[in-house]
């Protein structure tokens, strides 16, 4: 996680020393954590998203950029009760998603720059980053798989208002390396400012 964090604040450097664009959005979605070769059910996590990025190679309608989408997510549920001699009973099963990829993305059209006035736009990426996912196994209790592994992404942004700001919609892969291997797939909707 360290290298990616100053890897990440290195691109920032040279992005901001060579005058380059910081762009940066969040929004909400989901994604499903499938473990390699288990028969462990998928479990669906409702996520939070947070994507800072900068441009390198950038015109009117097309730039290069590096960033670090930053994924946050949970599923499952919480309950307490009290029975009639006071005794408390909980039920947790409450599992957590992180995903920190490093990925350099192709972007035309809407929301490839600050310039641009076109109305509609794409992306197309990859990299590689760390994640984190729980696992619930019945009867075994809870297992995390954490590591990292390649990821890739692609969406398309619409422009609203100046241009400059766009709403996006965003599919990303990421494959676990080591552990449960996990295969976690997303969907995402951001606003972009």
């Amino acid at each position: 996680m360290k290298k990616i964090i100053a890897l990440f604040s290195f691109l920032m450097t040279i992005g901001t020393l060579s005058s380059q664009t910081f762009m940066h959005g969040a929004g909400v979605g989901f994604n499903v954590s499938s473990p390699a070769g288990s028969s462990i059910d998928p479990k669906v996590f409702f996520t939070i998203h947070y994507y800072p990025q900068v441009t390198f190679v950038e015109n009117e309608s097309f730039s290069v950029s590096a960033g670090v989408p930053l994924t946050l997510g949970f599923t499952g549920t919480y309950s307490a009760s009290f029975n009639s001699r006071g005794d408390s009973y909980e039920e947790n099963s409450l599992l957590g998603l992180f995903q920190a990829p490093l990925m350099v993305n192709l972007n035309g059209g809407a929301g490839s720059s600050k310039e641009s006035e076109q109305r509609f736009g794409y992306f197309v990426g990859g990299g590689f980053g760390y994640h984190g996912t729980g696992i619930e196994i019945a009867d075994s209790g809870k297992l995390y798989s954490r590591g990292f592994g390649p990821a890739a992404n692609a969406g398309i942004r619409f422009a609203v208002g100046s241009h400059q700001k766009n709403i996006e919609v965003r599919l990303s892969y990421m494959k676990g390396l080591k552990d449960y291997k996990p295969s976690m797939f997303g969907v995402n909707a951001a606003f972009n400012f």
